[in-house]
């Protein structure tokens, strides 16, 4: 009845065994061998956990395993419950296969590299021509970005990361709370960010900008303190909201009245079905307005919107109009960073690209789109009928669920003890996740009906 899969959390599929980890250390770590002269970065010693998951403290060491909290606790369950039917809706990883169009595609560009006349070697960093033509033409209809503004990627996230090395370690910044984690750690990495205070669950140094359903996921500006940098997602990771054209416009006022750059993640863009703005150069709507263009960067992705998850395929856009504070082009800047640390992306990937952005290939993967959705009506409606709050899963393929005064870690285990099904707790994604879990709606239906039916089991 259910696919069964040999891999771990990371999908969405029901698992009977956990993905193949590196051996657990049993003993405490002991320092062997020669050591160089070279100090660890002290950037690095400040972080308190990878994405999500905590790694071991060990006689002052931190070791990455890859046995961190999740997956550990995952191990154990599968130990513990070896016959039990184990539900993945944790990660937020794609499960479809990918439309026929965008795979022959890859597949007929990878087999033309085998002859004289399709192979090619190094193209251009900023990427193929046609393909940021494509992006500008298919998401910003062209009057709002230049092709010449898009450069091509291995995916956002990297992308955040080669952000920061343009900004320095010198900026201040402001996040969401709740928000995506490689915000923060790219901010402490780059040397951002000061300690972590335990008591507050944050780091010094950095803005947390509270997005809770109490203001309808937008910070109240008015209390804000001026940042360097905003990171701002939307539709948001966790939470599913999809900010408002009005929230975007006083974002947008916000930035240019304190100076600031706005670094606007739309990875999750393409599930908006509603009038929220899907970009935010949208906002004031005009180019010839320009203002966002004057204080907004943007990253995105073919991850979520295409199923690249594994193929590894994005964009940003940085406005020409953007500027530093002594008038010189951003977007320079940028594209020095981009020819120094990166070589292109995967000419295969970029014609995996163009695919998706036919006519008959965007059609495709808005039908898996359609799909994903229809898992998160799904659950949003189980939690609903069980007396929970739910937000997201209108704009979003995630659901952020409600448990008032519980630990998220807590609701986890119960939920994964019990109906053995893998949520995410919500404290992952910063202090104002506590009391809540995010659920991926990224799965087969099967496996998602079957997790409604003993989420009521559950909590009926």
């Amino acid at each position: 009845m259910f696919k069964l899969s040999t891999c771990g959390f990371m999908s969405g599929d029901i698992v009977l065994q956990p993905m193949v980890l590196r051996a657990r250390l049993k003993a405490p770590m002991e320092q062997l061998g020669f050591c160089t002269k070279v100090p660890r970065n002290v950037n690095l010693e400040k972080l308190q956990s990878g994405y999500l998951f905590p790694e071991d403290k060990n006689n002052g060491y931190i070791i990455n395993l890859l046995d961190s909290t999740i997956s550990r606790r995952e191990l154990q369950h599968i130990e513990k419950y070896p016959n039990a039917k184990l539900i993945s809706l944790g990660i937020g990883d794609t499960t479809k296969p990918l439309p026929q169009i965008i795979a022959s595609q890859m597949a007929d560009y990878a087999f033309g590299l085998s002859t004289d006349i399709g192979y090619s070697g190094y193209g251009p960093e900023q990427g193929n021509k046609a393909l940021r033509k494509a992006i500008a033409e298919v998401f910003y209809k062209n009057e709002l970005v230049k092709d010449t503004e898009v450069f091509i990627s291995d995916g956002s996230q990297c992308d955040i990361t080669r952000l920061q090395l343009l900004l320095g370690s010198d900026v201040t910044i402001a996040v969401q709370d709740p928000s995506f984690p490689a915000y923060i750690d790219s901010s402490v990495i780059i040397g951002q960010a000061g300690n972590f205070e335990d008591s507050a669950k944050k780091y010094q140094s950095i803005e947390y900008m509270n997005c809770g359903p109490q203001n309808n996921f937008f910070p109240d500006l008015s209390t804000i303190s001026r940042a360097d940098i905003i990171f701002f997602c939307s539709p948001n990771n966790p939470t599913g909201h999809a900010a408002t054209r009005k929230q975007l416009t006083d974002l947008v006022e916000f930035a240019r009245d304190n100076g600031s750059i706005i670094i606007f993640d739309s990875a999750y863009a393409t599930y908006i079905k509603d009038d929220s703005p899907r970009s935010i150069f949208e906002i004031p709507g005009a180019r010839k307005a320009m203002t966002s263009f004057q204080v907004a960067i943007e990253v995105s992705s073919f991850s979520k919107f295409a199923g690249f998850t594994g193929i590894r395929l994005g964009w940003t856009v940085v406005p020409e109009e953007l500027l530093y504070s002594n008038g010189f082009p951003v977007i320079h800047d940028f594209n020095r960073i981009v020819c120094t640390c990166f070589n292109g992306a995967s000419s295969i990937a970029q014609a995996g690209g163009l695919a998706c952005l036919s006519s008959e290939g965007f059609a495709a993967v808005q039908s898996v789109l359609d799909y994903y959705m229809e898992n998160a009506k799904i659950l949003v409606e189980t939690f609903a009928c069980l007396g929970l709050k739910t937000y997201g899963g209108t704009n979003a393929p995630y659901i952020w669920v409600h448990f008032p005064g519980s630990k998220s870690w807590e609701v986890f285990s119960n939920i994964l003890e019990k109906a053995h099904i893998i949520t995410v707790p919500g404290c992952g994604f910063g202090p104002g996740g506590e009391e809540y879990i995010r659920v991926s709606a990224f799965s087969h239906r099967d496996t998602i009906l079957e997790a409604s039916r003993r989420l009521k089991i559950l909590f009926s």
